[in-house]
């Protein structure tokens, strides 16, 4: 049977409380500017609030004033959302411990992932945050997806438990002696997919 081919997320909707909440965070916190709001097509007692999360794709939420906070954290059930994860730059990843703390909002602290650095936090509704900086710049030409990829590739030849550093930046050589020639003709003489002499 044929695929369906996906382009990438299209959008990611969240149910909220009233409108001012989801305002307040997702424009006041987070910076999304709030685009547009409009009744809930499929239920005209919500709103639908629409906002940019910084690639001009939506993140948008649909509100009601009556409905309240039931959870302090989302449910963690089987087909639940267990966070939703954000890029930010690493000048903004580095102000973004003390600019929680500057409106009391409890965190993880730093977490490192080896491809990216993590901070969690809550939403005004239990909804786990996180945001993600990058650990590497993919090649020009390449992607984020594109490196770990072959990041992951080297990790398990190489027998390592996760992606580290050592195996991002082999895998940008990888990709850039792939995509692009040398009038040297020099490639790396050691196979990046054998493990460490």
């Amino acid at each position: 049977m044929k695929k369906i081919q996906t382009l990438g997320v299209h959008h990611i909707t969240m149910m909220g409380a009233d409108r001012q909440t989801s305002i307040d965070f997702w424009e006041g916190v987070l910076g999304m500017p709030f685009l547009f709001d409009q009744p809930n097509l499929d239920d005209p007692e919500e709103g639908h609030l629409y906002f940019d999360p910084g690639d001009g794709r939506l993140i948008t939420i649909f509100t009601n004033e009556a409905r309240k906070r039931v959870h302090s954290r989302t449910p963690m059930d089987a087909g639940c959302v267990h966070h939703v994860a954000f890029e930010v730059d690493r000048a903004m990843f580095d102000q973004v411990l003390e600019r929680l703390k500057d409106r009391g909002i409890g965190n993880s602290g730093i977490k490192d992932r080896g491809f990216m650095h993590s901070i969690y936090f809550k939403d005004p509704l239990g909804l786990l945050i996180e945001l993600a900086c990058y650990t590497f710049i993919p090649p020009r030409g390449s992607s984020h997806a594109e490196v770990m990829l072959e990041a992951h590739k080297l990790r398990v030849a190489r027998g390592d438990a996760a992606i580290g550093r050592e195996h991002l930046a082999d895998a940008a050589v990888m990709i850039v002696e792939r995509s692009q020639g040398s009038l040297s003709g020099n490639r790396s003489a050691k196979n990046p997919y054998n493990t460490r002499s």
